[in-house]
């Protein structure tokens, strides 16, 4: 005899119904939906966890890498099944496809059924019985009602929805019905006339119902790792936050503080207790709330639960009741319990209060004998072998043996995602000057989570490290700058296996990219890393020589296709000349740069009618910087550039590439003094945000030299730095000009000025 139980994972009601039928019949044969290779580890499923826990599985191989959850709680179902089982005698078995299946592809969560399949269904549904959405109507249905006839209940209303599912069952979902159907066919065959229990989600129980009657003696396939792959699974401790369908869980019961409570304690208590948690937590929260208020909040609960036919109040009744009480305004957006999925931004803050209230903070903690994966024990060694195992702050200083191998420790923990170690300063490209970072180190209750699932990517923190890096590589495709951000990370974390990898990926990226701003930035770093990383180790290495070979020409190849009038400043454009020229400078003799046909692209950029200012300026400073005698004249440049709609993006390019030259060369700051003291009023207004974006090229004390230039040039004795100190906004100052320039015109009209 077999008995079929298709439940909603995370159901209350489900999960009583499990039991007691286990009870009653005390079967033979517990069969759960779950992971099949868990089978041989059932015993360390039931070791005597504090749940939430989850079966956490991994997946890489050499085109796919998945993970997946299968979280269980005192009141999922599956749960139930397996300690009622247990107490029973009952032989349990987990009878789905392993976790690493190509079925669950495209699922994160095992137990996340995808509801839109069925959605017409659900949706008719609701307006028939006039409530919100499919968590309302199944409280309606199963969780408030007396549960005398559920069985029933639940047998309909999943043939109901697989019967009228469009399309029925996807090419994944037969998949995995047929495979449980030949581990019932199997479980029959074992157990002759001894009773056996199926319990799966709702939606496949009719499907299975049919398959398991099918003839034959085909026993299920032992599916194995493929041997080029890795991966396994683990026990973790969850949340009750990562339950709640609040938070993203797609299958999850929303509120999963209360539906343990209804577990517990059943609708009267849950309700009870429902009120006193939003009371608390919103007065907690300063929140204003009177007796009065809760009065009147459980009156309308009480209300409402009457007009909808409810035995005891649900778990909407109290939180429309709450919201009718405690919320006096209009709404700009729904109640988060009359949809699906996070509240939406807007949300009240009394409403998210109470959502936060109802998911409870309640965190599983594994038995001690639960086994870890390697990385687990690795991580602890490495935590205590260099005092990262206790709260404090760490100031580490690359340049030093010791300090930069504990920083690749922490790295390696950042790349994993593993919480509890924040990086608060320290470099961030391969060019910063000052190679100290600053961490702090806090206990944190989701590490060990982490950790285990981190453990599918390697048995090591630095293997781990490596393998999140070489799948970042893949996702992020062609876009060079997030590679030059992956190959930074591998250098901060010590990984120079992966090196190889993401300096092809770039090099094949280069090619194909069609903006002069990101390419300079991964040429800044690339060429930092080339001329004197520490961190990885590839000083001069010819991996990188090759990406920097490929970004100078691609950069010089994209400046000269340019066009465009007088068109704003590209600060990140004019940086990826200023890259190409330190390439020369420090690598053009090792890497064999054509240093003359770069100086030829910047004469024809300086010449050119049709380049922006920018590149203008920039091929001029370009040239300069580098002793070309192609630059020509700097006096004359500047003055045949200066005028005031394009002066100060021209001026950007030159002092972003020749700034040393420009204060070495007084001439240069003569003319610009001249040319600016010509200016009418309406002109130097035109020319002023662009000049002021251009003289930022240059840092506080080289402002301070031009200052005092200036100040001698007109024979004056004074403070230079009160030049470079307005005491008002520089908004405020040009207003007032502008006004002052206003009143002298109408004073001149008006014959009130005499000379």
């Amino acid at each position: 005899m077999i008995t079929f139980i298709g439940v909603r994972h995370h159901s209350p009601a489900c999960a009583r119904l499990v039991r007691e039928t286990i009870e009653d019949l005390r079967p033979a044969y517990v069969l759960v939906e779950g992971p099949a290779e868990m089978n041989a580890r059932i015993g360390e499923l039931l070791l005597g966890h504090e749940l939430p826990i989850a079966v956490f599985s991994s997946y890489r191989d050499g085109e796919r890498h998945h993970a997946s959850w299968a979280p269980f709680c005192d009141y999922s179902p599956e749960w139930a099944a397996l300690t009622a089982g247990r107490a029973a005698g009952a032989e349990l078995r987990f009878i789905d496809l392993p976790a690493w299946h190509p079925a669950f592809a495209e699922r994160r969560n095992r137990y996340a059924d995808a509801d839109q399949r069925y959605a017409d269904v659900i949706d008719r549904l609701c307006r028939e019985f006039a409530v919100d959405n499919v968590d309302t109507l199944w409280d309606h249905l199963f969780e408030i009602p007396d549960p005398d006839g559920i069985a029933d209940r639940l047998a309909a209303y999943f043939d109901l929805i697989r019967g009228e599912t469009e399309g029925g069952a996807g090419e994944d979902d037969e998949a995995r019905e047929a495979y449980m159907a030949s581990w019932i066919r199997r479980t029959r065959r074992e157990a002759g006339d001894r009773p056996i229990v199926v319990v799966t989600g709702g939606f496949h129980r009719p499907a299975l119902v049919r398959l398991a009657v099918l003839p034959g003696d085909d026993d299920p396939v032992e599916h194995a790792l493929p041997a080029d792959a890795a991966g396994g699974s683990y026990l973790v401790p969850y949340s009750f936050r990562r339950l709640d369908s609040f938070d993203g869980y797609q299958s999850g019961m929303p509120s999963p503080a209360y539906y343990q409570r209804l577990f517990e304690e059943g609708p009267e208590a849950a309700a009870d207790h429902l009120l006193a948690t939003v009371a608390g937590r919103l007065r907690e929260r300063k929140q204003r709330l009177s007796t009065a208020d809760l009065i009147a909040a459980s009156a309308s609960a009480e209300g409402l639960a009457l007009v909808r036919g409810h035995r005891h109040r649900s778990r909407t009744d109290v939180l429309d009741g709450l919201a009718s009480a405690l919320l006096d305004e209009a709404l700009d957006v729904a109640l988060p319990w009359s949809t699906r999925g996070t509240p939406a931004p807007g949300t009240h803050p009394v409403v998210v209060e109470m959502v936060a209230a109802l998911s409870g903070d309640r965190v599983g903690r594994l038995h001690p004998d639960t086994p870890a994966p390697p990385l687990v024990h690795h991580a602890t060694a490495e935590l205590e072998r260099h005092g990262l195992d206790r709260d404090g702050n760490r100031r580490l200083d690359l340049a030093r043996d010791g300090d930069r191998e504990v920083s690749r420790v922490l790295h390696r923990l950042r790349l994993l995602n593993v919480p509890g170690f924040t990086r608060h300063s320290g470099p961030r490209t391969g060019i910063d000057p000052e190679p100290v970072e600053e961490w702090s180190i806090t206990r944190d209750d989701r590490r060990l989570p982490a950790l285990i699932e981190a453990g599918g990517y390697g048995a090591t923190i630095g293997e781990a490290a490596g393998a999140t890096l070489a799948e970042r590589v893949t996702l992020v495709g062609g876009d060079v700058e997030q590679l030059a951000g992956v190959l930074f990370d591998a250098a901060l974390a010590g990984v120079p296996e992966l090196s190889a990898q993401v300096l092809d990926a770039i090099d094949r990226a280069v090619g194909g990219t069609p903006e002069m701003g990101p390419l300079g930035r991964v040429l800044e770093v690339v060429l930092a890393l080339w001329r004197h990383d520490r961190l990885l180790g590839t000083a001069g290495s010819a991996p990188l020589g090759t990406v920097i070979t490929a970004s100078v020409a691609r950069i010089l190849w994209l400046a000269e296709g340019v066009r465009g009038g007088a068109a704003p400043a590209d600060l990140p454009r004019i940086a990826a000349l200023a890259s190409v020229r330190d390439a020369l400078v420090h690598a053009g003799t090792a890497l064999d740069l054509d240093r003359g046909a770069a100086l030829g692209v910047a004469a024809r950029l300086a010449l050119s009618s049709e380049a922006p200012p920018d590149l203008r300026g920039a091929g001029f400073g370009f040239g300069w910087s580098l002793g070309a005698d192609q630059a020509g004249d700097p006096v004359r440049a500047v003055r045949g550039a200066f005028t005031p709609s394009s002066a100060g993006d021209w001026l950007a390019g030159l002092f972003a590439l020749a700034r040393e030259e420009v204060l070495q060369a007084g001439g240069v700051l003569d003319v610009l003094d001249e040319a600016m003291d010509a200016m009418g009023d309406d002109d130097f207004l035109i020319a002023l945000p662009a000049l002021r974006q251009a003289f930022e090229f240059f840092p506080p004390r080289e402002r301070d030299t031009i200052a005092r230039h200036l100040l001698a040039r007109r024979g004056i004795a004074g403070d230079s730095r009160a030049l470079l100190r307005l005491h008002a906004a520089p908004e405020l100052v040009a207003a007032g000009a502008e006004l002052d320039g206003r009143v002298a015109d109408l004073l001149n009209r008006e014959g009130l000025i005499t000379t």
